[in-house]
């Protein structure tokens, strides 16, 4: 039995409590958990904007060790350390093999209707992996297409927030847009993602990168990992700053919140062929657009789910770039927590004082 905290009903908080594993099928990771990092889209679940089948278990950024395999497992074995990651992909599919993994919609990568659940409670009764992942437990029970194996030196609750954060912040500067040395960028959110697309924004030569946040701790944060240039991003004049301080706007504007007005200041502040990427998860009845006029200067607005990653290459690349002081975790983890200070620790994503809370788990 591993001990999870488990989402029984939206608005309620989790409940700690104990999940029996099955063994691993073909094809199929037993991973003891090490960190978990607190994203906010977790947040949706737990709090009921998203739907989610009950119970379940969240957490979908974390690192650990390969515990067991299945038979067929090729890409690790145990005693491998690994970086887990919720884009599971299944290899064969269109998305798969013409390189957007990230947009596999991973059927294969989950046990058949009919088969016997990866996760049990006292009695049998199912619990259901959230993300491919369900991250927030001792143990994980993913498909092999789920994790990488990572150096062994990297500390893990740095490697966790690596799993969902950086992988969608740094993805998106380096796979999504594919940001030119010299051009401009301005984030709007200084939590766990856009921080990241700020540290790589700085590793990809970007001339000016604005960070856009209503709190004045997370504009100093984002100067740590590179912002040239920071904004209130409540500040009536918000767009117009940015179009001042980047010479007419910004080549991409990039919202890693998942509100409208973001969305909007995101759009706002580009400059002619510029792009707005998405990255936050928005309220499922919000509209981001460009208007006549937006269209007629070129500009493009795009999604980029979890950075458009390659993971199995990506993520031993930024693991090697933190090893060699290139990508700044450190700043980026505000607190290290057990699992039992969960609900605490989503109390304080809530507030948005403070960047990564992690769970690390002796």
């Amino acid at each position: 039995m591993a001990k999870a905290a488990i989402l029984e009903k939206p608005g309620e908080g989790l409940v700690i409590g104990e999940v029996d594993y099955a063994d691993p099928a073909p094809h199929e990771v037993l991973i003891d958990t090490k960190a978990c990092g607190l994203c906010h889209s977790d947040l949706h679940f737990i709090d009921g904007a998203y739907p989610h089948p009950l119970p379940c278990i969240p957490g979908h950024e974390a690192a650990g060790v390969v515990r067991a395999v299945g038979s067929e497992v090729k890409t690790v074995k145990p005693g491998d350390h690994v970086v887990s990651c919720l884009s599971a992909f299944c290899g064969h599919c269109e998305f798969c093999v013409t390189g957007r993994m990230a947009l596999c919609l991973g059927a294969d990568t989950r046990r058949a209707k009919g088969a016997a659940p990866r996760m049990t409670r006292k009695g049998g009764d199912p619990v259901n992996q959230m993300l491919n992942l369900s991250a927030l437990s001792e143990q994980m029970l993913i498909h092999e297409h789920a994790c990488v194996s990572i150096d062994k030196d990297m500390p893990f609750d740095r490697a966790a927030v690596i799993g969902c954060a950086v992988t969608t912040g740094a993805g998106t500067i380096f796979n999504a847009v594919k940001l030119t040395p010299g051009e401009s960028v301005a984030v709007i959110g200084c939590g766990g993602v856009g921080l990241a697309a700020i540290n790589a924004a700085k590793i990809a030569g970007a001339a000016k990168i604005i960070a856009a946040d209503p709190l004045p701790e997370k504009r100093k944060l984002a100067e740590v990992l590179g912002a040239t240039h920071t904004v209130d991003a409540l500040a009536e004049d918000a767009a117009m700053q940015i179009i001042a301080i980047s010479g007419g706007g910004v080549h991409y504007g990039i919202e890693a919140v998942g509100r409208q007005s973001s969305a909007d200041l995101a759009v706002k502040s580009l400059r002619r062929g510029g792009t707005a990427v998405i990255l936050g998860m928005m309220p499922l009845d919000c509209k981001v657009g460009l208007g006549a006029m937006d269209l007629l200067g070129g500009k493009k607005l795009m999604g980029a789910i979890m950075g458009m990653n390659h993971f199995p290459v990506d993520l031993p690349r930024l693991v090697d770039f933190y090893m060699r002081g290139l990508l700044d975790l450190d700043t980026i983890i505000a607190e290290r927590i057990s699992l039992d200070d969960v609900n605490a620790g989503f109390d304080k994503l809530r507030d948005g004082h403070s960047a990564r809370s992690v769970v690390v788990f002796d």
